[in-house]
């Protein structure tokens, strides 16, 4: 199927059919990425150990504060293209692949620059201690260096999947993840470059994979192609971006304070070492999230499609069968940290004290996992629609509104298992507001839809 037929697809194929060929892809690339997450900390908690592994759980909030720009860039230029394509209009579609480029380049460039020019401070303020500090230095040295890399790879695989191209995002992943651990194999284990070599292995996968989607989309036989006179930014495309993606940046943005906020109380309330089982908690969880957030990544293209080509009740299939699939494998995540945690937790380290902090962790972080999944597809699905106010508020509440007061309220009754309670609280405080604010729109959009 060539890339046009592959577009209209969206519109006329049966929705679950769809779901799964563009969501499989994209679960399939997001739980390998988080798997290689795991492999690499389990390399480095084995090889380096257990302080290396806290030091690593400091670089969270960079990482997010990162994810943030590169979202705001890259799932906002896909989310706009999508409807353009559902609207048939391809010659903006292209523009906006190329001020995707363009945005990519600086963006990535000025947050590289800043953060290397206060990178100390910065660590500092997110929680390292005298002991954590250089392990989390070496590696976000090398990671901000390869920024602008990291940047362009991740948008342009976000509009290999607005394109049409699902399966292709898919191989640059798994490309990306397979030659990571490889390097990382080599560099951390066999060479013992310590939690540097980790970092280079994460920039050159990063690197290589982005020399092949550059090269994909410069065929010019594709709908949408590189060509001259695409890269300059237009004002208005620029801003329907940014709309766009305002939403996803700030949702990675307070990840990025939630997380400065919570390895601090962990420092105050158990130390390096509760970071660290924080760090190894979060990665477990990330695992079955990033199964949601494939779900998310392969919805956009179809309820962005079909918002633009006002087919509603496919729209409504789609976002129903994704809040299923959510609420199933999130169910399956809950039940194996329920019953299995120490196996878990025994990946990353042999410290008994470690362990048990992390066992905690992997429960309390998981408890009401079965109920966040609706959470994440609703906002998701706002965001698709062009909604973006729901889908800020939606994505505040969670982790800023409800997470961070029960951050700072229940250590003090609760001390360290009170930061690990602000977790499962806050999950289930905003699933009950998402599901009110659900039932108040949908019949808006059903008016809408039916010209009331």
């Amino acid at each position: 199927m060539d890339n046009k037929k592959a577009t209209l697809a969206l519109g006329t194929e049966p929705v679950g059919k769809l779901l799964v060929q563009y969501a499989t892809p994209a679960i399939v690339a997001m739980v390998a990425s988080s798997l290689y997450n795991i492999i690499d900390r389990a390399i480095i908690g084995q090889v380096v150990g257990a302080d290396a592994i806290a030091g690593l759980g400091i670089t969270f909030p960079f990482m997010n504060l990162s994810g943030a720009f590169g979202a705001a860039v890259g799932v906002g230029a896909s989310t706009c293209i999508s409807v353009k394509l559902g609207q048939k209009d391809y010659k903006t579609a292209e523009h906006l692949l190329g001020n995707t480029v363009t945005l990519n380049l600086i963006v990535g460039l000025a947050f590289m620059t800043v953060c290397l020019l206060f990178l100390d401070p910065i660590l500092r303020f997110f929680g390292a201690s005298d002991v954590t500090l250089p392990y989390a230095r070496s590696f976000m040295q090398v990671i901000l260096l390869g920024n602008m890399i990291t940047h362009m790879y991740f948008g342009m695989n976000a509009v290999l999947r607005a394109a049409g191209k699902p399966r292709h995002a898919m191989w640059a992943v798994l490309f990306t993840v397979g030659m990571n651990i490889l390097l990382a194999v080599t560099f951390v284990w066999w060479f013992r470059w310590g939690i540097r070599g980790a970092a280079l292995a994460t920039v050159i996968s990063q690197s290589m994979a982005l020399c092949w989607q550059m090269w994909l989309f410069s065929d010019q036989s594709q709908l949408l192609h590189l060509r001259r006179g695409i890269y300059r930014l237009k004002s208005s495309l620029v801003k329907n971006i940014i709309s766009i993606g305002i939403s996803p940046f700030l949702m990675n943005l307070c990840s990025c304070l939630i997380v400065i906020f919570m390895n601090n109380q962990f420092v105050r309330y158990g130390g390096d070492m509760a970071v660290a089982a924080y760090s190894i908690a979060n990665s477990i969880g990330m695992v079955f999230f990033m199964f949601v957030i494939g779900i998310n990544q392969g919805m956009q293209p179809i309820a962005g499609y079909n918002y633009g080509a006002e087919k509603f009740d496919r729209l409504m299939r789609v976002l129903t069968l994704a809040i299923i699939a959510a609420t199933v494998i999130l169910l399956i995540g809950w039940a194996l940290a329920m019953f299995f945690p120490y196996y878990m937790a025994r990946i990353f380290t042999d410290d008994a004290d470690l362990i048990a902090k992390s066992i905690t962790g992997i429960r309390l972080n998981m408890l009401v996992f079965p109920i966040i999944g609706f959470q994440a597809v609703t906002t998701n699905f706002f965001q698709c629609i062009g909604r973006v106010k729901i889908s800020i508020f939606l994505s505040l509440s969670r982790q800023l509104l409800f997470l961070l007061p029960f951050i700072w309220v229940l250590p003090q009754f609760w001390g360290l298992n009170g930061v690990w309670y602000a977790l499962p609280a806050s999950d289930t405080t905003a699933a009950v507001v998402t599901a009110a604010i659900m039932f108040y729109f949908m019949p808006k959009l059903k008016r809408q839809h039916h010209g009331e």
